[in-house]
């Protein structure tokens, strides 16, 4: 099958989707959104998509809508995207070119669905976008994954190829969506060489507070304190060696996805930070203390980490 697939926002994770989406294949037209008018110019002319069109366009057109927003924006575009699906849908460009059978009803589909559209995010955080869409009459064409792919990097400029290859992804409440849908979906990680892990919503959002959002808020918090104690920047960049330069930089991670993220998994993250702030102290008062002993201790058990990340 070759799908009409329609990308919101052009930025790292959206642009290098649509990249691979192309160019593998899956995808035989690329039809990309971008509010920024120098980035749609530039996504375009780097070709990660085949048109820059608005976003109306976008969700009448394609088979499959892939919302690459902050988390914030994509909490509201959803369900609105099921709204604009439930108006009246689009005429399939061929991949779903068909009238439903039974054998689509018994896969717990609605008898239309196999020639309606799909609408995935790939967002940070899971909890409240499956809240939002819980009960919309179309939730089942709606699909919530996370590919846990990445850098600090941002706009259509820091997309590139191969970016998802062998991480994994995470769907989320998999069970509320149509299965046809999600192995539509599945398939589309597949191309990207990317492995389904299934969880729900609130699990996801605990994993992620510790796997990835407390990455970034130690980053920015040690580029502040760097920031604030070192005024001469000169000296910043004479003296940063690979162990400053690979801890700092998630710290220019863009804040316009970040305040959303941290934001909406507050709690969890709020937990995450009290569990760093206890052995920060830790450390702090075995450094106070000129113990050794202890500091080694510390040092052995983290070491421990070793055993899971290589």
């Amino acid at each position: 099958m070759h799908f009409t697939v329609g990308v919101i926002g052009l930025g790292l994770i959206g642009g290098s989707m649509a990249l691979d989406l192309k160019r593998r294949g899956f995808a035989n037209k690329v039809l990309g959104v971008e509010n920024d008018s120098v980035a749609a110019q530039a996504a375009q002319t780097i070709g990660l998509v085949d048109e820059v069109v608005s976003y109306e366009d976008c969700v009448a057109r394609a088979d499959i809508v892939v919302v690459a927003v902050p988390v914030g924006t994509a909490v509201k575009m959803v369900p609105d995207i099921l709204d604009r699906f439930a108006a009246g849908g689009h005429a399939p460009s061929g991949a779903f070119a068909r009238t439903g059978s039974q054998s689509d009803a018994e896969e717990g589909v609605c008898p239309s669905v196999a020639k309606e559209q799909i609408v995935i995010d790939v967002c940070s955080t899971k909890e409240q976008i499956c809240n939002a869409t819980k009960y919309h009459p179309l939730r089942k064409q709606f699909v919530s994954t996370h590919p846990m792919a990445g850098t600090e990097y941002s706009g259509p400029w820091a997309a590139q190829p191969g970016l998802f290859d062998g991480r994994a992804c995470i769907f989320a409440n998999a069970e509320e969506s149509a299965p046809k849908a999600v192995k539509v979906i599945e398939e589309l990680y597949g191309v990207l060489n990317m492995r389904p892990i299934y969880m729900n919503a609130a699990s996801h959002d605990v994993h992620t507070a510790y796997v990835s959002h407390i990455s970034h808020v130690t980053s920015f918090a040690l580029a502040l304190t760097v920031l604030d104690k070192e005024k001469d920047e000169k000296h910043i960049f004479d003296l940063a060696s690979g162990g400053f330069s690979s801890t700092v930089r998630l710290a220019k991670s863009n804040a316009d996805m970040w305040v959303p993220i941290l934001t909406q998994n507050h709690d969890n993250v709020l937990h995450v930070m009290d569990t760093y702030i206890e052995k920060m102290q830790q450390f702090r008062e075995a450094v106070a203390n000129y113990d050794e002993a202890r500091i080694r201790e510390l040092i052995q058990e983290a070491n421990r980490i070793k055993k899971i990340i290589r």
